[in-house]
């Protein structure tokens, strides 16, 4: 059986390592797909978005992760702040 790698594509990282990077760029800005500036902090396993009074729960980002790749927040619209989830997993300093 060939791996991803053999086949000259990057495995997805896993969600751990996702959310250690989530964690990482807390306070940096970040763009919606609408090109809309955000920015959060992680505190308590959660993401408090810093321009509304959403908090967004790690198992949220969980779930998306699990459906990468993702083609737009539409995808996501049974999750809190789809826009902000999409904006955060496809960036390209989270690697998910």
């Amino acid at each position: 059986m060939k791996t991803a790698a053999a086949e000259g594509r990057i495995p997805m990282a896993t969600f751990e390592s996702v959310w250690r990077s989530i964690e990482a760029c807390s306070g940096q800005v970040f763009h919606t797909k609408r090109g809309i500036p955000f920015s959060y902090d992680v505190r308590h396993g959660q993401v408090h978005l810093a321009n509304t009074n959403r908090i967004l729960p790690r198992t949220d980002f969980a779930r998306a992760h699990a459906l990468m790749p993702l083609s737009g927040p539409g995808q996501l619209q049974d999750l809190q702040g789809p826009s902000y989830i999409f904006g955060i997993l496809t960036d390209r300093r989270i690697g998910a």
